[in-house]
């Protein structure tokens, strides 16, 4: 048998020669017919990638290219659902923390081809965009089916209104935000290793109290993610340690779940691998300014 990595790469030289043969025969809406598993397949084998670096290199040619595909499918929903979660997944592990006005923007291109998957970004004669009243009254019919679309639209969001909070805009979209995520939670609180609940736990604990912060109800948060994947997942690790350890001034608790990161081989979720990767990364950067941190 061939080894895994190799099948890898023939994989994607034959997916990218199939695009390219479709693109110059001016049949891109066919190919993207044809071959339905194309997009899902590039977007998991983009968090199962265990090199950071590697990773990084490669995904904005792949977001680009995803992006050339659109202008032949705007309406496609795989490739706009993809796209939303390619952009947040690429802010939110490599880019945020090292220009946050960048991961805003792009946060931002994420959200929006999450609402037009969803069918909330619709022109307007006055005011193209996306209406709170159509994104409120759109929640209750979504279901299962939905699921990846709205929790990545619903994480490129409130990650961009975590970079944001000092601004009226942003605290004017508070409570439609929550609201998608309250949604995320009621259909599938355990969806991708149980980031639902970390991306709630977060907010909760970085959020001040006159904005509906509450620090105990995030703790009940981060340990049902914890739980969830056994410890696997080191996102709900770090934003554990980030958001409510440092927030509740708990030096110790902060400590001892940046080893448990350190431990933890990134491997041991293969489909999230490049996501705990990168985990280790920023907490080890995390743990050094511990000193910073804590009073």
């Amino acid at each position: 048998m061939l080894p895994e990595e190799t099948v890898k790469n023939s994989t994607t030289k034959f997916v990218l020669v199939i695009v390219m043969i479709f693109s110059l025969a001016g049949c891109v809406k066919l190919g993207l017919r044809l071959t339905p598993s194309l997009i899902p397949n590039l977007s998991k084998a983009f968090f199962e990638e265990c090199d950071p670096f590697l990773a990084r290199q490669s995904l904005p040619a792949d977001l680009k290219l995803m992006e050339g595909l659109l202008k032949n499918a705007p309406e496609n929903r795989q490739l706009l659902t993809a796209l939303c979660m390619g952009f947040a997944g690429y802010s939110m592990l490599f880019i945020e923390e090292e220009d946050p006005e960048r991961a805003s923007r792009l946060y931002l291109r994420a959200r929006d081809y999450g609402f037009k998957a969803l069918g909330w970004f619709r022109p307007m004669p006055e005011k193209p965009g996306w209406n709170r009243d159509i994104i409120l009254g759109g929640l209750a019919e979504l279901g299962e089916a939905d699921i990846e679309a709205l929790f990545w639209t619903t994480m490129s969001w409130n990650a961009w209104l975590s970079l944001n909070l000092d601004k009226p805009v942003a605290l004017a979209q508070l409570n439609v935000a929550k609201a998608c995520l309250n949604r995320v939670l009621e259909i599938a609180p355990d969806y991708f290793h149980g980031t639902p609940y970390v991306l709630m736990g977060s907010i909760l604990a970085a959020m001040p109290a006159s904005l509906g912060g509450d620090a105990r109800a995030a703790q009940g948060f981060f340990q049902e993610a914890i739980e969830l994947s056994s410890g696997k997942f080191l996102l709900a690790h770090y934003y554990y340690a980030r958001h409510y350890a440092v927030r509740t001034q708990r030096k110790e608790l902060f400590l001892r779940l940046l080893r448990e990161v350190e431990r933890t081989s990134p491997n041991e979720l293969r489909d999230v691998c490049l996501i705990n990767s990168v985990m280790r990364q920023k907490a080890r950067r995390l743990a050094a300014m511990a000193e910073e941190l804590f009073l």
